[in-house]
């Protein structure tokens, strides 16, 4: 009879300890914050979060630019995939230009494709806020996050998203999932540089903002059930005045139809055109000139019928631009550059404490949809590649 319930108070209090809890997740994007920036810079909240759980980088994905790579995050595909190919492009279909400084495109679903963590969340009886993240504010057709404020009419300043993050996580119905965007430090990386002291400076403030955060959540009801990862969408380099490719000069007017961006530049040419196009760009030193049929698989940038028939991909450093370049801060390029990578950490009561080689940005969606314990929707990404950070 001892032995009997001696078994019987095992079971029930195993039992409940077997369960998992309900935990919370945030995740925080700091736009351009290169992976090794802590390596050289004073981040004690970042170095906090590598000591207590999970030290890492990004590898982003082509081309590293902000928007792209920011739905990349959301949606576990690549640019390619969901569309969002570049900060702006031109749509065959009607021959509008996408551009991130008209809202009207950079808001308009019909560019947005595959099914973001937000609505798959909605799908399946979870919450999620959202504070800037970039592709959160446009209508698809499951419609919008829980919580989210339009970049462009609904501005929120760095301190009132910190508020409003703590106050959600905090409050009596907290979401399952919350999504904070942040332009620093790359506005400051731009600027003056990935190795300026100002941006230094801002990158300091936010490891400070990313504190408060934390205090902020271990001073609620919720301290030990949150999860906290820290991302980038990409890196930072150095570009100087003299390293532009002015590619124009090479190429006939008639050719094409319309070169849009410089990192890289896709070039929509006339049909019969695309071989002269491609012919007398291709031996320019300092960039990789393709045919969109010919860019190399690794960069996962070919299938998508917006991509330029010509794509000019220039070495890091350099630019394709006409115009004068100022000294400063670039990003774009090939994520093969180490300095194209981005910043991972993450500390909670789902990650171990441990370091891992840089790993693909494609792979967080399911990193995420495991966190909320709910099914992803199809992606490029493998959560077997990372599964050695999680606990369970």
């Amino acid at each position: 009879m001892k032995k009997i319930l001696t078994l019987f108070f095992i079971v029930i209090f195993t039992i409940p300890s077997l369960a998992r809890k309900n935990f919370y997740t945030i995740i925080v994007s700091l736009d351009g914050c290169r992976w090794d920036y802590p390596e050289f810079y004073d981040t004690p909240f970042i170095n906090y979060i590598a000591e207590k759980g999970v030290k890492s980088g990004l590898i982003p994905s082509y081309p590293s630019k902000t928007f792209p790579n920011h739905y990349t995050l959301a949606t576990g595909l690549y640019p390619d995939h969901h569309g969002i190919i570049a900060n702006s492009f031109v749509n065959r279909k009607d021959g509008e230009v996408f551009s991130l400084s008209n809202p009207k495109t950079k808001t308009d679903s019909k560019y947005y494709k595959g099914e973001p963590v937000w609505i798959t969340a909605k799908k399946q009886g979870k919450k999620v806020y959202t504070y800037h993240w970039p592709g959160s504010d446009v209508k698809l057709k499951d419609g919008y996050p829980d919580v989210f404020f339009n970049y462009d009419t609904n501005h929120l300043s760095v301190s009132e998203r910190i508020t409003l993050a703590s106050q959600a996580i905090n409050s009596k119905q907290a979401p399952d999932l919350i999504m904070v965007y942040f332009e620093e430090p790359d506005h400051s990386g731009h600027e003056f540089g990935p190795q300026d002291p100002k941006t230094k400076n801002a990158l300091r403030n936010m490891d400070g903002m990313l504190q408060e955060l934390w205090d902020n959540v271990q001073n609620g009801p919720r301290k030990d059930s949150v999860n906290l990862i820290v991302v980038s969408d990409h890196g930072m380099t150095l570009v100087t005045p003299e390293r532009k490719i002015e590619c124009r000069k090479y190429l006939k007017p008639y050719w094409f139809e319309r070169i849009e961006g410089n990192l890289p530049a896709q070039i929509y040419c006339k049909k019969q055109y695309i071989d002269s196009v491609y012919n007398a760009l291709k031996d320019i030193p300092h960039q990789r000139v393709w045919r969109r049929n010919e860019i190399p698989a690794y960069l996962h940038y070919d299938s998508n019928k917006n991509i330029g028939d010509v794509v000019v991909s220039p070495d890091e450093g350099w630019l394709v631009y006409d115009q004068k370049v100022t000294t400063g801060g670039m990003h774009g390029y090939d994520p093969e550059y180490s300095d194209m990578h981005a910043l991972f950490r993450a500390m909670g009561p789902d990650f171990k404490k441990t370091e891992i080689p840089h790993f693909r940005n494609v792979d967080i969606y399911d990193l995420l949809c495991h966190l909320l314990k709910i099914s992803p929707a199809k992606n490029d990404g493998n959560l077997e590649e990372i599964k050695s950070i999680l606990k369970n």
